[in-house]
């Protein structure tokens, strides 16, 4: 099948538009007609070579649209489908046996090989015979693309009245901060919850802390607007942390104890390190911020001591196809307004879009498609 993809030619390249053939699916394989795209931070540290995800390559993991054809294993969704197209897992390892496909041991190989398990890759070049390698299959569908091919375990369906348009961030960095309160951290009614950080992801967790009861929901961010929007979304405070110092305020926010629950979305050492010593004793906080390769943190020993702890969390600890027709219900009675993060851009502004999620003037880009 011809399609058009972005591609990422080499690190920090600009995406370029470029005309690739695309497989016909595998007995496990969905292919999928793209309607909208998110475009997340960890599209762009891929870009960046963060993490060595192989060049050059078809990128973009927050997808959502119609299922076009399926492959014979596959028995969940048909043609016609609406899907949102998330993480992939390989289904047969002791996490996934266990339900939690987010913490996949074959994780690294699913998402970021660019490749399928046997090393050969869905797409390649229109011109030129295609004989050159374009790597695919990113995060199991490389949403960036007129079509996504796609594994059947990371294709979850949806209804068919639900925004389409809307709804390619539920598949990540959506899921991951709604599922960080949701499903990693549980709190219960009436407990307090710091969000270091107000992009899509920490908002997304200050919405969910609502829903979850939370009494207490703070956002912590240096931009105003982005503070102003988690207030408007169900922050109780907000700190801006280039003018008071966050952990002293989160205490005098929670008489002197400190937060029970803290999570740090903005991957910064210094940051984490806030996250953690401004809990109460037998607080947890959850890491979201997906940092450098190698990156090191400080803490204090003796303040984890007392029972405070720290846990990673991948994907919101999400069952997801469970999990996103939860979030897109929430959404339809009213209590998950998550499209309030979001601004369009159409499929061949793609750039612009980038420019604009890295300069902060846009929290949520997502790509929409002819």
């Amino acid at each position: 099948m011809r399609i058009t993809a972005a591609l990422t030619e080499t690190r920090g390249a600009p995406f370029t538009l470029t005309p690739l053939e695309l497989d016909d699916p595998r007995p496990g394989e969905v292919v999928v007609r793209m309607v909208s795209s998110g475009v997340c931070h960890t599209d762009l540290i891929m870009r960046d070579q963060w993490y060595p995800v192989p060049l050059p390559a078809v990128l973009g993991h927050e997808g959502a649209g119609v299922v076009e054809a399926v492959g014979d294993a596959v028995r969940h969704v048909a043609p016609g489908d609406h899907v949102v197209l998330t993480f992939n897992s390989c289904g047969g390892c002791r996490m996934c046996d266990q339900g939690r496909p987010a913490y996949c041991d074959g994780f690294f190989g699913c998402n970021f090989a660019g490749a399928r398990p046997d090393g050969t890759s869905p797409l390649r070049r229109a011109e030129g015979g295609g004989r050159d390698v374009v790597h695919g299959v990113f995060f199991g569908q490389s949403a960036f693309a007129t079509h996504a091919l796609a594994s059947g375990r990371n294709v979850v369906k949806v209804d068919a009245d639900a925004p389409l348009e809307l709804l390619g961030p539920l598949g990540c960095g959506v899921q991951t901060g709604a599922g960080a309160v949701l499903n990693s951290l549980d709190p219960p009614a009436g407990s307090s919850l710091a969000v270091f950080g107000a992009g899509s992801v920490g908002i997304s967790a200050v919405m969910a802390a609502v829903i979850a009861g939370c009494s207490t929901i703070v956002a912590i961010d240096l931009n105003e607007r982005r503070l102003d929007l988690a207030r408007e979304l169900g922050a109780t405070h907000v700190i801006d942390a280039a003018a008071e110092d966050p952990v002293e305020r989160l205490r005098d926010l929670t008489g002197g104890l400190g937060p029970g629950y803290t999570l740090e979305t903005t991957a910064v050492p210094s940051v984490l390190r806030q996250a953690v010593d401004t809990l109460c004793n037998g607080g947890t906080c959850g890491v979201i911020g997906a940092a450098a390769l190698g990156t090191e943190v400080s803490l204090d020993m003796s303040t984890l001591l007392f029972g405070r702890s720290v846990r990673g969390i991948v994907e919101g600890d999400s069952v997801p196809r469970r999990f996103i027709p939860q979030l897109v219900e929430f959404h339809r009675q009213g209590r998950f307004p998550f499209d309030r993060l979001i601004k369009t851009y159409a499929f061949e502004d793609i750039n612009q879009a980038v420019e604009d999620s890295e300069k902060g003037t846009t929290l949520k880009p997502v790509l929409t498609f002819a």
